[in-house]
């Protein structure tokens, strides 16, 4: 069932977020830079990019937990670089690592949790909602990494917030765990709540996000809906060859619009697969070449990210 605060949900009111030229250096690094974004209201918000690209340092400043450089970060009207306490009190957050005291039971931790706001939903309430009824008594100590992860995120709902972040919510889970945390990330979605994560994992990005923003080195790269991102910058299909196929230097087959090599595969995109299938098996068959492993699909994020970027989103 929707969580509700005996005072009414706050989610009802959720306000866009607007970040305007925000920008945060480590010394000599540009973590992010100049980066300007508008974050619906409602739904699943991803920040999808590799390891180092600004995704964390981006959420943090959103969450006022870091200082920008410079930059305004507004949530609604409410600046949050100036009034962060303020930011936070309507935040919900769950950072990339979450670290709780081993020897408090998982209740006696949202407990805990639920003594710094004001605002507060019922301890009970959390642990039936997020599957944690069996481990309510047990030291977190003992729990799994899908519980620790599911009292992650209690944790981060007890004041009750109109804004949920998830700093890259499944890493290191099983595909079974990491299933049953975007199932609660929907919910949260449908009670009304802004969500916005960090992600590197393109199918967590494709299955959870509403839109999303690819990042890499601190810039924002492209922004939109999934599907139509794709279907915008991506248009047709691709087939894929093994790496060490004897493709000449610049090879051009019908409709083909571009090519990419990797170490694991060769990939050409075509806007239209049948000629350049054609094209291709006809060149194969004259100069003997083996098409093993041949295999046609349609285009991803991974390969909208590479196309932008000239890497992998696991690289």
């Amino acid at each position: 069932m929707p969580i509700r605060s005996d005072e009414g949900a706050s989610c009802g009111v959720a306000s866009q977020i607007r970040l305007h030229k925000l920008t945060k250096r480590y010394g000599t690094v540009t973590a992010v830079d100049d980066l300007s974004l508008t974050i619906s209201a409602l739904g699943v918000f991803g920040l999808l990019g590799p390891n180092g690209a600004g995704k964390t340092t981006t959420l943090e400043m959103i969450e006022g937990l870091r200082q920008p450089d410079s930059g305004e970060v507004w949530f609604g009207s409410l600046d949050v670089v100036r009034h962060p306490q303020q930011a936070k009190a309507r935040f919900g957050i769950q950072l990339q690592t979450s670290s709780f005291f081993d020897l408090l039971t998982v209740a006696e931790t949202l407990d805990l949790f639920a003594s710094f706001y004001p605002k507060r939903l019922a301890t009970a309430e959390l642990i039936a909602r997020f599957d944690l009824g069996e481990k309510a008594q047990a030291q977190v100590k003992t729990l799994s990494g899908g519980q620790r992860q599911r009292l992650a995120l209690a944790a981060a709902m007890v004041n009750d917030p109109e804004v949920v972040f998830l700093d890259e919510p499944s890493a290191g889970l099983d595909p079974q765990a990491r299933r049953h945390l975007w199932e609660l990330v929907h919910g949260l979605r449908d009670e009304g709540r802004t969500v916005v994560l960090t992600t590197h994992y393109m199918e967590e990005a494709e299955t959870l996000c509403d839109e999303l923003a690819i990042i890499d080195h601190g810039r924002i790269l492209a922004t939109g809906r999934p599907k139509e991102l794709i279907s915008e910058r991506m248009p047709g299909a691709l087939i894929e060859l093994a790496p060490d196929t004897a493709l000449p230097a610049q090879p051009h087959f019908a409709a083909m619009t571009a090519l990419d090599r990797t170490k694991d595969a060769i990939t050409i995109h075509s806007s239209d697969l049948s000629k350049t299938l054609v094209d291709l098996v006809s060149w194969a068959s004259q100069s003997t070449v083996d098409l093993a492993g041949i295999r046609t699909r349609s285009s991803t994020l991974e390969d909208l990210f590479l196309s932008l970027t000239g890497r992998s989103l696991r690289e």
